[in-house]
């Protein structure tokens, strides 16, 4: 068909497939097939169903979309720009090259209009279960009667191969027990993965398995229906209490007459040949690239354009609200500008050097308690652990499908889901999460973890039981190459306190921590409280490292330690003296803190005077050799664990007095 006897509306989804397909050819690199088949999906999604505003592509009650077939990102960046977003005609044509807005796949806080960045598979599933969960704490805390604030849905397009990882099943999981009617997602039924049909690998009922967890499914068989399509959306938007699931027949690569349905047109561009196939098939000029008909552009704009209206109108209420509730509306602008709380500071407990040993786990549910009334969307929990990581909010109720304006979450044995959810929770603004389980499993968690990084998001990660020190749980609990696994990630920062009062520093960090995840260690173990009278105060944490204890003349050797092992660096200094020797201690609680310091406070605490150094960790000695020098030496694991009682550990180990003794005076030697 002529292209100038089309309907608008075929006309302008034709317009997507190609100039879908000619991106991915410029760039000779790409997913082209999904976007081709998936573009009267798109466009009945923006046409008809998702509010949002192009010239505020993050206003407060937009509904969020998120491609978590992040491969076919060309189809969200050409919606973007036909829709009015701060998205060029330019910036499609320079798709995946160096510094464009159009990366590889959606980037959060790259191109405008992307809500979060996907990729790896099943991320974006899961990061839109935090979106919606996000969403319900948001509308039962602010909403009030004649006040429906806070309405908005999450709508995803997924693929097979989201439908394949572990995460997705997870995250699908906990949104049907948690009843997560904000989320209307579309699968992408193509039967199409890079090694060729499915049916290699995956033939299961996904229908009958989301209606298993609670989920509201319906099916589409055609793509192009769009009259199906619609249909199916207004239902699933009906559905208030079931999350949604549309499982949408397409064929990938629709209009290529010799790569639709194949799996050559998954992650390949489709060739210059082929492509003017397409265009003829469509009936476009076959010689013209990235050619938007003006009529095409027009129609997008105006869709484009009612946004303005929606956020007007949307601003209008909340100026009402405000009128009604001043105290709330203040609260929730301060929460959104990450402005903290008066008075905040003054809640952080304080711990004397002559109380018991306590534990950094229980130290932290301390601190975290004791701050949570002061920021009202401080929420979060654990992953069936909360007893475990002290991480339960003592004054509050638990968020359910009945109550959401509780605060403590019950993610399941779901690390991986917990943590992505985490992602969609902090990507909400006035929302600041965390979720915790053991060290060892934070294993689970890395793909979110690494993402919040490179998004420069903010949730706080807790993790307990971080050594050896945990004891006869064994090798398979205790972590070993955790620490430096974590420290090697750009963008994020690992705190490990060595006491109650590092612990109350160290969440006084993560509460004001900016662009980047936080992550905080903590022992099972009880530790000496160190007497910030005698000692080095601990609210120098956010240094990184510094002084903990010096000696009365020039030191001969530096002790360097984080958390648990602090103590025995201690306790070994002292041995030293007697012996007439005279040392450091440093407590280094994050390098991270401390590559952020100037060059003379480095030289301050790590003199290249003086190169003699131990470092001592009960973690991999990996990295050390970087604040050790050559004439230093560490006291490490390098190998697992055992299961024992923790002081058998410390000997069998070398984590004594002892060896500490004589390894450093190895150095002087």
């Amino acid at each position: 068909m002529d292209s100038n006897s089309k309907n608008i509306e075929e006309l302008a989804i034709d317009t997507v497939r190609i100039l879908s397909a000619d991106a991915v050819q410029k760039a000779n690199s790409g997913h082209p097939g999904t976007a081709m088949a998936l573009a009267p999906v798109g466009h009945v999604l923006w046409k008809d169903f998702i509010n949002f505003n192009p010239k505020n592509p993050s206003w407060a009650n937009r509904d969020r979309f998120i491609l978590s077939a992040g491969h076919a990102c060309i189809l969200q960046y050409s919606f973007l720009h036909l829709l009015g977003y701060d998205l060029s005609l330019e910036d499609i044509k320079n798709f995946r090259q160096l510094h464009s807005k159009t990366a590889g796949h959606p980037e959060y806080g790259l191109a405008p209009g992307v809500d979060v960045t996907t990729g790896p598979l099943g991320q974006g599933f899961a990061n839109g279960v935090g979106f919606a969960i996000a969403q319900k704490h948001l509308a039962g805390y602010y909403n009030k009667p004649g006040f429906d604030l806070f309405n908005y849905h999450i709508y995803a397009i997924c693929s097979d191969g989201d439908m394949m990882e572990g995460v997705t099943s997870e995250a699908a999981s906990l949104a049907g027990h948690l009843e997560l009617g904000n989320i209307i997602y579309v699968y992408d039924d193509n039967k199409i993965s890079i090694e060729g049909s499915t049916d290699i690998a995956f033939n299961e009922n996904v229908d009958e398995r989301f209606r298993a967890y609670g989920w509201h499914v319906q099916s589409v068989d055609d793509a192009n229906d769009i009259h199906a399509l619609h249909q199916a959306l207004v239902n699933a938007k009906s559905e208030t209490q079931k999350p949604s699931l549309i499982r949408v027949r397409s064929l990938i690569a629709y209009g290529s007459p010799n790569k639709s349905g194949t799996a050559g047109s998954h992650g390949s561009p489709l060739g210059a040949d082929e492509i003017k196939l397409v265009k003829k098939f469509f009936g476009f000029d076959e010689d013209k690239s990235f050619y938007i008909p003006e009529k095409v552009e027009k129609y997008y704009h105006e869709i484009g354009a009612r946004g303005i209206d929606y956020e007007k109108k949307w601003n209008e209420l909340f100026a009402q609200y405000a009128e009604k509730f001043p105290e709330l509306a203040a609260e929730y602008k301060a929460a959104v500008a990450d402005e903290l709380p008066k008075g905040w500071l003054d809640k952080i407990p304080t711990f004397k050097g002559s109380d018991p040993k306590m534990a950094t786990r229980q130290a932290s549910g301390k601190v975290l308690n004791a701050i949570a009334s002061s920021f009202p969307h401080l929420i979060g929990g654990a992953a069936d652990l909360a007893p475990s990581t002290e991480t339960n909010l003592k004054e509050y109720d638990s968020f359910t499908s009945e109550n959401r304006n509780g605060r403590n979450f019950h993610f399941g044995i779901r690390e991986h889901a917990m943590g992505s959810a985490l992602n969609g929770m902090a990507l909400t603004k006035g929302i600041k999460p965390f979720g915790a389980t053991f060290l060892m499993f934070s294993e689970y968690m890395r793909p979110p973890i690494r993402l919040a990084a490179i998004m420069k998001i903010s949730p706080i990660f807790v993790y307990t039981h971080d050594s050896i020190g945990l004891g006869e749980d064994g090798t398979t609990h205790q972590p070993v190459e955790q620490l430096i696994s974590l420290r090697s990630i750009p963008n994020i920062t690992v705190i490990r306190p060595a006491d109650a009062n590092e612990t109350a520093h160290a969440w006084r960090v993560a509460i004001e921590k900016k662009g980047g995840p936080t992550v905080l260690i903590f022992t099972r173990q009880g530790l000496p409280i160190l007497d910030q009278d005698k000692y080095g105060k601990a609210s120098q944490l956010e240094q990184g490292a510094y002084i903990l204890s010096d000696s009365d003349k020039t030191p001969e050797v530096i002790l360097i330690a984080t958390g648990s092992e602090v103590a025995l660096i201690m306790d070994a200094q002292a041995k030293l003296k007697e012996e007439g020797i005279a040392a450091r201690v440093v407590s280094m609680p994050s390098w991270e803190l401390f590559e952020k310091q100037d060059e003379a406070y480095k030289e301050k605490v790590l003199p290249k005077a003086i190169k003699k150094r131990l470092a001592v960790e009960m973690a991999s000695p990996l990295g050390w050799h970087k604040y050790v020098t050559d004439e230093g030496d560490t006291l490490c694991m390098t190998t697992f664990g055992e299961s024992a009682p923790a002081e058998e550990l410390y000997k069998y180990f070398g984590f004594t007095v002892d060896n500490v003794v004589k390894k450093a005076k190895a150095l002087l030697k």
